[in-house]
């Protein structure tokens, strides 16, 4: 089984490097399969089918994180439900 990447849907598009320490403005927080041969690469859709082309690939990595939750708990009230739904049944 291949691993999870997060993925953000953001508000508005932003530049690939962001200043240090700064966070893009995130609409809601996606989990995605990662792309076949590869753990951090995201697919193309999410759990919940969106196209992660225009997503932002999270720095959170829930396979470096035993002990948490798939996704960064500062981002919890921006989970996506069906994504959040389709993660537990795993």
């Amino acid at each position: 089984m291949s691993g999870i990447v997060v993925v953000y849907e953001l508000d508005k598009p932003v530049a690939a490097d962001l200043p240090l320490g700064e966070r893009p403005s995130v609409r809601r927080v996606h989990a995605a399969p990662a792309a076949p041969g590869s753990t951090t690469a995201r697919g193309p859709r999410t759990m919940c089918g969106k196209d992660t082309f225009a997503m932002r690939t999270a720095e959170w990595n829930p396979s470096g994180q035993p002990e948490s939750s798939w996704y960064d708990p500062a981002y919890a009230d921006l989970v996506c439900p069906e994504c959040a739904a389709a993660m537990d049944d795993r």
